[in-house]
C-alpha cells in the first residue's frame, strides 16, 4: 500500500483507514479523545491526517489482544473525523475525533502499514407507525431510570446533565447516553449493534435499571463498612478514655492483679510441665488485654474451666468388705451374684491400691436397680457420685467438648462431670450407654473409647482443655438394657455384670422391705396404711407384667393416693388393705392369661422367648388341612431365621413320618398352617425350632402336647439340637407361667449356673440333644390323645389376648 491511496465510494462502500480500539466505543455525534500507541494505528491516524480522510473506529472484542484480525473485532463501529492530533512521545498519539456516523465493517486488509476497513453505511432504523407510541413510552422510563440513576451518583457532570433532561429527541439520547455514562464497553457496544431505535431504547432502559441495582448494592455495602468502623473508632476511642481514667484513679492494676491471681493459682497446682507453660501463657495473653475485651472473657472462661478441675484432689477409699455388704444388703434385695461380684472388685483393690480402675458395665431390664446399685457401690466406696444420661446423645461434641475458636464452646460432659465432682476419683455412671447414637456431627460412642480405656485415660484430651487430663482413677459404670446395643470395640472395654430379671418372690420382698415404706413416707401414711402379703401378691400376679419393680411402685402408690383420699375424706382413720380390696382400688386386673397350652392340647407347644425387658413365653400353633395341595402357610409377624426353622420343623416331619404314625401320601397332600399368637409382636430367632417341630408333630399325630412342658432350642436338618441364648430369661417365663418342665439343649447346661435357685427348685430342667429326646418328653403317649379336633372352616379358633400393659411387648428373640 502506498500513500497515495484514495478513498473510494463503490455500491456504498468505503475504504477507510481503521483504528482498533480497546475498551472504548466511540459514538456519532460525540467528541472522544483517545491515545494511540500501536504501530498500524499511528499510521493509520497519519495517513488520515495527510490525506484528510476520515477513519473507521472499532472496538476489539478482547481487550488483551495484541493483533486484532477481523474476527477479532465487532461488526459495527463508527466513520469519524480527526479534530487534533498531539504526539505526545515517538510511539505515543493522543487523538480527539469527531464521530459522523455509523458503519458495518465488511472487510479488513491487514498487510499494509495500517489496517484498511471496507466499511458500510449502517444508519439506526426510526420507528415506523405505532412503534412511535412505543419509542414516546420508552423515552419516559429512560429519563426516569436515569433521574434514579443520577440520584445515587451525583458527581456526574453538569453538562451532561442537562443535554440528557433538556433532549426529546430519542435518537440523540440513544448515542449521547451510552457515550457518556460510566457502562462496560461489551453493554455500550451491545447498544451499537442494535439496529432499531426501539431496540436500542429497550437495551439503554435495561442497562439503567440494572446500574442502578448494583450502585443500591454498593451503597449498602459502603454504609455497613463505615457503621462498623465508626463503631470500632468509637469503642477504641472510649477505651483508651477509661484506660487513661483507670491509670488516673489507680485502678489500672486490675487486669495485671487477675492475671497474678491466675498465675498463683496455676504454680500451686504443680502440673505437668507442658500443661502449665500452656495456662501461663493464656495468663499473659490476659494480662496485655483490656478488661473489657471479648476475647479477655474467652481467656477467663478457659482459665475457671481448667482451675475448678480437682486436679490431684482425691477422697480416701474405704474398702471394708462387710460394711460394704451391709450397704448393698440394706438398699437392694436379692441380685446376690451382682453383690458377690462387687464385694471382689472392692477386695482386689483393697489388696492391689494401684491396680488400674475397671470399667464396668450393668446389663439388665428396666427397673432391676442399675442406676441404685451405682449409687450405693459410691456409698460403701466413700467417694463422690455423679451421672451423666447418655441416652439419645447424638454430638461427638458433647462428650469431648467444642474447640474454643467456636463461640460458645463448653466442655465434655465428662470434664463438667469432674468439675462437679470436685473430686479425681468419684464414681462416674454412665447411664444408658447403649442409646448413643450417631449422624453427622460425629460417632459419640467412638469419642468414648479413650476415657473408657484404662490403658490411655490417664492423658484424657477435651477440646476445649486442650491439655491431658488424667481419668485413670475414675470408677466407670455404665449401664444398659441391651449388650447388643454397645459397639464391639467399646463394649470390649468393659467388664459386664448381668442384672437379671426378679422373681415373684424377690419382688414381694423388695415391695414390703423397699417400696411400701419409701411411699408411705411420701405420701404421708407412715402407720395409718397397711398392705397385707396377698395385697402385695396380687399387685404382682395381676396388676403388673415385668422384669423389673417400677410398675409395681407405680401401682403401690395408686392404692396409697386412693386410700389417702378416704383418710384425707374422714371416713376411715387407717385402712388395711388385703387381696380381696384390689379390685374395688384399682378396678379388674390388668395382666390377663397368657394364650398357652395349659391342657395338653393337640398341635399347640409352649416355646420360651428373650426379649429387651425380660423372659416370655411363645407359643406356636400348627393346623393341618385335608385334601389342600402341600401348602405352608407362616403367620404371626415372623422373621426370615424363624421361618427357616418352620421349614426344617416341615422338612423332619416328612423324613420321621413313619415313626409318629404319620401317612406319608396325607402329609404331601395337606395345607399347613403354623402360628405364633400375639400377631402384632415382631419375632425372629432360631431357638423356636423344637418348638414349631413339636407342635407339627403334635397336629399330624394327634399327640397332645403336655401342658406343663415348655421348651427351647435350634435344630438341624438332622434333627440335631443346638445352644441357644438368654436361657436364665427363658427359665424365668416358664416359672412365672407355672410350668413344670423346660427342654433345654444340652449344650446350655453350663448356663444353669447362672439361673436363679429359687426357679432351679420348681422347674426341672431336662437336657436334650436330639428331636427324639424332645418329642419323647413333650408327647403324650398315643393311647392318651384326645379326639380330633375338626376342621378349622367348621370352628372359629380363639384369638390371642392383648398383653396386659401398654400393648404390644418388644420383639422377641427365640
Amino acid at each position: 500500500m502506498s500513500e497515495k491511496v484514495t478513498v473510494k465510494v463503490e455500491r456504498h462502500e468505503l475504504h477507510l483507514p481503521a483504528i482498533a480500539l480497546r475498551g472504548l466505543v466511540v459514538f456519532p455525534n460525540n467528541l472522544v479523545h483517545f491515545e494511540v500507541g500501536r504501530e498500524k494505528s499511528v499510521a493509520a491516524v497519519e495517513w488520515a491526517m495527510a490525506n484528510n480522510s476520515n477513519v473507521f473506529l472499532v472496538t476489539q472484542k478482547e481487550m488483551d489482544t495484541d493483533t486484532p484480525q477481523q474476527e477479532d473485532l465487532y461488526a459495527y463501529g463508527v466513520v469519524a473525523e480527526i479534530k487534533q492530533v498531539l504526539r505526545v512521545s515517538d510511539e505515543l498519539v493522543k487523538v480527539l475525533v469527531e464521530g459522523k456516523y455509523r458503519a458495518k465493517l465488511t472487510g479488513l486488509d491487514t498487510s499494509g502499514k495500517f489496517y484498511l476497513s471496507t466499511v458500510r453505511p449502517a444508519p439506526v432504523q426510526a420507528p415506523k407507525g405505532e412503534q412511535a407510541l412505543e419509542v414516546d413510552a420508552l423515552l419516559r422510563s429512560l429519563k426516569a431510570g436515569f433521574d434514579e440513576y443520577l440520584a445515587m451518583n451525583p458527581r456526574l457532570a453538569k453538562d451532561v446533565v442537562f443535554a440528557i433532561m433538556s433532549s426529546s429527541d430519542p435518537a440523540f439520547l440513544s448515542e449521547y447516553i451510552p457515550a457518556n455514562l460510566l457502562f462496560r464497553y461489551q453493554d455500550k457496544q451491545s447498544v451499537m449493534n442494535e439496529n432499531t431505535l426501539v431496540g436500542r431504547l429497550n437495551r439503554l432502559l435495561e442497562m439503567l435499571h440494572r446500574e442502578c441495582q448494583v450502585m443500591r448494592i454498593e451503597k449498602e455495602i459502603a454504609d455497613k463498612v463505615n457503621e462498623s468502623m465508626d463503631k470500632n473508632q468509637r469503642d477504641y476511642y472510649l477505651h483508651e478514655q477509661l484506660h487513661i481514667i483507670s491509670d488516673e484513679l489507680g485502678e489500672g492494676d486490675d487486669t495485671h492483679a487477675e492475671a497474678d491471681n491466675y498465675r498463683r493459682r496455676i504454680e500451686e497446682l504443680h502440673l505437668e510441665a507442658d500443661s502449665e507453660a500452656k495456662l501461663l501463657k493464656e495468663v499473659d495473653r490476659l494480662s496485655k488485654m483490656q478488661g473489657s475485651n471479648q476475647e479477655a472473657t474467652v481467656i477467663r472462661t478457659y482459665l475457671d474451666t481448667c482451675l475448678d478441675l480437682p486436679w490431684n484432689t482425691f477422697t480416701t477409699d474405704n474398702l471394708e468388705i462387710n460394711r460394704a455388704a451391709q450397704i448393698l444388703d440394706r438398699d437392694h434385695y436379692g441380685l446376690k451374684k451382682v453383690k458377690d461380684r462387687i464385694l471382689e472388685l472392692l477386695a482386689v483393690r483393697k489388696l492391689a491400691p494401684d491396680m488400674k480402675a475397671q470399667i464396668i458395665c450393668l446389663v439388665g431390664p428396666p427397673g432391676v436397680g442399675k442406676t441404685s446399685i451405682a449409687r450405693s457401690i459410691a456409698e460403701c466406696l466413700n467417694r463422690k457420685y455423679v451421672r451423666l444420661s447418655l441416652g439419645g446423645v447424638r454430638d461427638e461434641a458433647e462428650i469431648r467438648g467444642h474447640r474454643r475458636t467456636y463461640i460458645g464452646a463448653m466442655p465434655g460432659k465428662i470434664i463438667s462431670a469432674m468439675i462437679s465432682a470436685k473430686s479425681q476419683n468419684p464414681l462416674m455412671l454412665l447411664d444408658e450407654i447403649d442409646k448413643l447414637a450417631g449422624d453427622f456431627r460425629g460417632d459419640p460412642a467412638a469419642a468414648l473409647l479413650e476415657a473408657l480405656d484404662p490403658e490411655q485415660n490417664n492423658t484424657f484430651k477435651d477440646h476445649f482443655l486442650d491439655i491431658p487430663y488424667d481419668l485413670s482413677h475414675v470408677l466407670f459404670i455404665t449401664t444398659a438394657n441391651d449388650l447388643g446395643g454397645i459397639p464391639g470395640p467399646l463394649r470390649d472395654r468393659m467388664d459386664i455384670i448381668e442384672l437379671p430379671s426378679y422373681t415373684r418372690v424377690e419382688k414381694y420382698n423388695i415391695a414390703r422391705k423397699h417400696l411400701l415404706p419409701k411411699q408411705l413416707k411420701a405420701c404421708g401414711l407412715t402407720g395409718r396404711v397397711t398392705l397385707s402379703q396377698s395385697a402385695l401378691y396380687g399387685l404382682i400376679d395381676g396388676y403388673t407384667r415385668e422384669a423389673g419393680v417400677r410398675s409395681l411402685e407405680r401401682t403401690i402408690t395408686s392404692v396409697l393416693r386412693k386410700c389417702a383420699r378416704k383418710i384425707a375424706a374422714g371416713e376411715v382413720e387407717e385402712v388395711s388393705v388385703n387381696g380381696s380390696m384390689l379390685e374395688e382400688l384399682l378396678g379388674p386386673r390388668r395382666v390377663k392369661p397368657e394364650f398357652l397350652n395349659r391342657t395338653g392340647a393337640v398341635g399347640i407347644a409352649n416355646g420360651l422367648a428373650w426379649t429387651s425387658v425380660g423372659g416370655e413365653t411363645l407359643p406356636i400353633e400348627v393346623q393341618a388341612i385335608e385334601d389342600g395341595a402341600g401348602k405352608i402357610t407362616v403367620t404371626g409377624s415372623l422373621g426370615d431365621v424363624m421361618k427357616e426353622s418352620a421349614q426344617l420343623a416341615v422338612t423332619y416331619a416328612r423324613v420321621h413320618a413313619a415313626e409318629y404314625g404319620i401317612d406319608p401320601e396325607k402329609l404331601k397332600k395337606c395345607d399347613l398352617h403354623i402360628h405364633a399368637p400375639e400377631g402384632a409382636v415382631p419375632k425372629d430367632g432360631p431357638s423356636a425350632g423344637v418348638t414349631l417341630t413339636t407342635a407339627l408333630i403334635s397336629c399330624l399325630s394327634g399327640r397332645p402336647v403336655r401342658g406343663d412342658v415348655a421348651m427351647t432350642g435350634e435344630i438341624t436338618l438332622h434333627g440335631n439340637v443346638l445352644a441357644i441364648g438368654g436361657l436364665r430369661e427363658k427359665s424365668m417365663a416358664a416359672y412365672r407361667e407355672g410350668m413344670k418342665i423346660v427342654l433345654m439343649p444340652k449344650d446350655n447346661e453350663s448356663d444353669l449356673y447362672e439361673v436363679d435357685d429359687e426357679v432351679k427348685e420348681n422347674l426341672e430342667f431336662v437336657p436334650v440333644s436330639n428331636l427324639e429326646q424332645v418329642l419323647r418328653t413333650a408327647l403324650s403317649a398315643p393311647g392318651a390323645a384326645p379326639a380330633r379336633r375338626p376342621r378349622p372352616k367348621a370352628k372359629k379358633r380363639p384369638a390371642a389376648p392383648v398383653p396386659a400393659e401398654s400393648g404390644a411387648r418388644p420383639g422377641a428373640f427365640c
